[in-house]
C-alpha cells in the first residue's frame, strides 16, 4: 500500500491537468467533485490501512531517489501525527468542491477556479506526507501561488491589495524558513525527517539548534498565524472567496503549525526547549488580541478570521509547553479549528450571499426567524467554537491550558501559570465575542429601520465597477412585504432583492422617499396609484430575481441570489462537519489514541518529563 502516498499527490495534480481540456472545462466543477471525492476516498483507504497498533511508526512510506547528486529523496509516508490532517484536507477540498456546484463563482471562469484548488490540494496534502526536508519546503511553496490567485482573481472588491498582502507575508516567511533548514542540513547532514527525529537533536550544536529553532519557527509562525505576524490573516479572509477561506483556515494554518510538530520540536529539542517562553509569550498575547479584536469587528468574515488568530495560539501554547498533554492539545485542537472555522467560513459566505452584507450592524438581528436553518447551524458553530463541552473545540484548549499548567523539567512553571491564565481569560472573551454576534445577527427582533453604515470605500482603480456595491441600506423581507401590503398586492411569496435595485424601482414611480436614518422603503401617494405601481415594479424585479439566480436590475447593484434558506448543496458540504465536531466532542479518544503514540516518540526523552 505504499502507493496511497503518491496517488494521493498524484490524483488531484493529474485532475488539474485534464482538467485544463476545453472538452473538460465546460464540466469543470463536476470534475472537481469528482477528482476530489476520489483524493477523499484514497484518504480513507489510507486511514484503513495505518497499522493503529503503531500510530508512532512512520507507515506505507515510499522512498525514492530525487535528486541523487545532493542525496535528496522523493520520500512520502504518514504516522499518528499526520494522518489525520491529511484526512481532513482531502474532506474540506471535497466539500469546497460541492460548495461550488451551488454557488458558482461571482468572477466567473469555474474551470481556471477548479485547477487552482486541485493544485492548492497537492500542496496541502504533500505538505503532510512529505519526510523530507526540502520536499516539505516545496509543497510548502506549492500552496502559495494558487492561493494567490483564489483571492485574487475571485475575491471582494479589495482582493488584490489582499492577495499582495498574503504573498509577501508568506514568501518573507518561507525565506527565514529555508534558512533555517538549510542550517539543519549543515549540523545533521541529512534531510531526512525520520533519521532527524530519530536522533532528537544529538550531534548539533546548542547554539545551532536554537538559531535553526529561531528561523525555522518564524517561517512557520508566518502561516500559522502567531501574532505580531498574523496581519495577512483579516485581509486575507475578508476578501477571498467562501472556499478560499475555507481552506486557508481549515488546512493552510495547519500546514504552520504541523511544521512546529514534525521538524522543530522533535528535530531541534534543545532550541526548543530555550525559546519555548518565548513561543508561549507570543502564543497568550494572540490569544488575548484576537479576542479583543473581534470584540471589535463589525465584519462576520473579518471577526472570524481574527478568532483564528486566537484559536492558534492555543495550538502555539500547548506546544510552547514540550509536555505531550500539551503536544496532543495542540494536535486536537488543529483538526477541531479546521473542522469548525471551516464551518463558520461556510455560513459567512451563505449569510453574505442571501443579504448582501456581512456587516453585522446592517443585519439587523432575527435571523432565526428568517432563515432559521442557517442561523441554527450558525449557532451551532459558535457554540463549537467557543468551547463548549462535548463538542470539538473544547478538549484542545482544555489540554493546552493543562500542559501549560505543568509545562515540561527545566521550563519555569510560574511564568507558564500566568500563560494558563491568560489563555484561560482568552476563552472567557472567546465566549463573549460570539454570544455578542449571535445576540446581533440571530436573535432578538429583526428591526425594520437600520441606520446606514456610512459610505464605503471606492474600489481601487483597476476593479470592475459591477463589483462595487454602493452605500445604502439593504432591504429586509419584513420591509418588501409591507410595501407590497401597503400597496394592496400580496405579501407572500416575496424574495427580497438588493436595496438599491428595490428602492429604484420604486423611485422611479414615485413610490419612495429615503432619508439618511430609515432603511424601510415606504409607498407614498395621496390616492394610492403610485404606491401601487412601484409595488408593481418591485414585485417584477424580485420575480426576475428569483429566475436568473438573483440579478439586480441597478446599475452598480451586485448578484444576488433568492433570499431562501439552506439549499440542498449548502447542507451536503455543512452536514459532514456537524457530525464530526460532535463525533470527536464526545469521544476524544477517536484522535488522542492516534496522536499520543505518535507525540512521545516526537518528543523523546530528553525533552518530555
Amino acid at each position: 500500500m505504499s502507493w496511497l502516498p503518491i496517488a494521493l499527490v498524484g490524483v488531484p495534480l493529474l485532475g488539474a491537468v485534464v482538467a485544463t481540456v476545453p472538452a473538460v472545462r465546460d464540466r469543470a466543477v463536476a470534475w472537481g467533485i469528482a477528482v476530489s471525492a476520489g483524493v477523499l476516498v484514497l484518504a480513507v483507504a489510507l486511514a484503513a490501512a495505518f497499522e493503529y497498533a503503531r500510530p508512532a511508526d512512520m507507515q506505507l512510506q515510499s522512498d525514492r531517489p530525487w535528486i541523487p547528486g545532493l542525496g535528496l529523496r522523493f520520500h512520502l509516508g504518514v504516522d499518528g501525527v499526520s494522518l489525520p490532517l491529511v484526512v481532513l484536507t482531502a474532506l474540506l477540498t471535497f466539500l469546497c468542491f460541492v460548495h461550488l456546484a451551488g454557488h458558482p463563482p461571482e468572477g466567473g471562469r469555474p474551470g481556471a477556479l477548479v485547477v487552482t484548488l486541485l493544485v492548492l490540494e497537492v500542496g496541502m496534502i504533500g505538505t503532510f506526507l512529505a519526510l523530507d526536508l526540502l520536499l516539505f519546503f516545496v509543497f510548502f511553496e506549492v500552496v502559495l501561488v494558487p492561493m494567490y490567485f483564489v483571492i485574487a482573481l475571485w475575491g471582494g472588491a479589495r482582493r488584490r491589495a489582499a492577495a499582495v498582502k498574503f504573498i509577501l507575508y508568506t514568501l518573507l516567511g518561507s525565506a527565514v524558513l529555508l534558512i533555517g533548514l538549510l542550517v539543519v542540513w549543515t549540523q545533521a547532514g541529512t534531510l531526512d525527517m525520520v533519521a532527524l527525529a530519530g536522533r532528537h537533536g544529538s550531534g548539533m550544536a546548542r547554539s545551532a539548534q536554537i538559531l535553526a529553532f529561531l528561523a525555522i519557527g518564524l517561517g512557520l509562525a508566518v502561516k500559522t498565524p502567531m501574532w505580531p505576524l498574523h496581519t495577512w490573516l483579516p485581509d486575507a479572509h475578508t476578501e477571498a472567496p467562501t472556499v478560499g477561506s475555507v481552506l486557508l483556515a481549515g488546512v493552510l494554518l495547519k500546514m504552520g503549525s504541523y511544521g512546529f510538530a514534525r521538524i522543530a520540536i522533535p528535530v531541534l529539542p534543545e532550541g526548543a526547549a530555550a525559546l519555548a517562553p518565548w513561543l508561549g509569550a507570543f502564543a497568550v498575547a494572540g490569544i488575548a488580541y484576537g479576542s479583543l479584536a473581534c470584540l471589535a469587528q463589525r465584519d462576520l468574515k473579518r471577526m472570524i478570521a481574527y478568532s483564528s488568530v486566537g484559536h492558534m495560539g492555543f495550538v502555539l501554547l500547548g506546544f510552547a509547553s514540550l509536555t505531550p498533554v500539551g503536544l496532543n492539545g495542540a494536535l486536537f485542537a488543529n483538526v477541531a479549528h479546521g473542522l469548525i472555522t471551516g464551518l463558520l467560513f461556510f455560513l459567512a459566505g451563505a449569510v453574505k450571499e442571501r443579504y448582501g452584507t456581512a456587516d453585522m450592524v446592517r443585519l439587523g438581528g432575527g435571523m432565526l426567524r428568517r432563515l432559521p436553518y442557517v442561523a441554527s447551524l450558525l449557532t451551532f458553530a459558535c457554540v463549537a467554537s467557543l468551547g463548549l463541552p462535548g463538542l470539538a473545540g473544547f478538549w484542545g484548549e482544555m489540554l493546552a491550558l493543562l500542559g501549560a499548567f505543568r509545562p515540561a523539567a527545566g521550563l519555569s512553571r510560574p511564568l507558564f501559570l500566568v500563560f494558563m491564565a491568560v489563555g484561560g481569560l482568552g476563552t472567557v472573551l472567546t465566549a463573549a465575542y460570539f454570544l455578542a454576534m449571535l445576540s446581533r445577527v440571530t436573535h432578538g427582533r429583526a428591526v425594520e429601520t437600520v441606520p446606514l453604515a456610512g459610505p464605503l470605500e471606492p474600489p481601487e482603480p483597476d476593479e470592475p465597477s459591477g463589483l462595487y456595491e454602493p452605500p445604502g441600506p439593504v432591504a429586509t423581507a419584513e420591509g418588501v412585504r409591507e410595501v407590497l401590503s401597503e400597496a394592496g398586492e400580496a405579501a407572500e411569496p416575496v424574495e427580497p432583492v438588493a436595496a438599491g435595485a428595490a428602492m429604484a424601482a420604486l423611485d422611479r414611480e414615485g413610490g419612495v422617499q429615503e432619508t439618511q436614518e430609515t432603511a424601510r422603503p415606504s409607498a407614498v401617494a395621496d390616492d394610492g396609484r403610485a404606491g401601487a405601481t412601484g409595488a408593481g415594479a418591485l414585485g417584477a424585479g424580485a420575480a426576475d430575481a428569483g429566475q436568473t439566480g438573483g440579478q439586480t436590475g441597478g446599475q452598480t447593484g451586485k448578484a444576488r441570489r433568492p433570499f431562501r434558506d439552506v439549499t440542498a448543496h449548502e447542507l451536503a458540504a455543512w452536514l459532514p462537519l456537524v457530525a464530526l465536531i460532535v463525533l470527536f466532542g464526545l469521544w476524544p479518544k477517536a484522535l488522542l489514541a492516534v496522536t499520543t503514540p505518535a507525540v512521545q516518540s516526537l518528543l523523546g526523552s530528553g525533552v518530555a518529563p
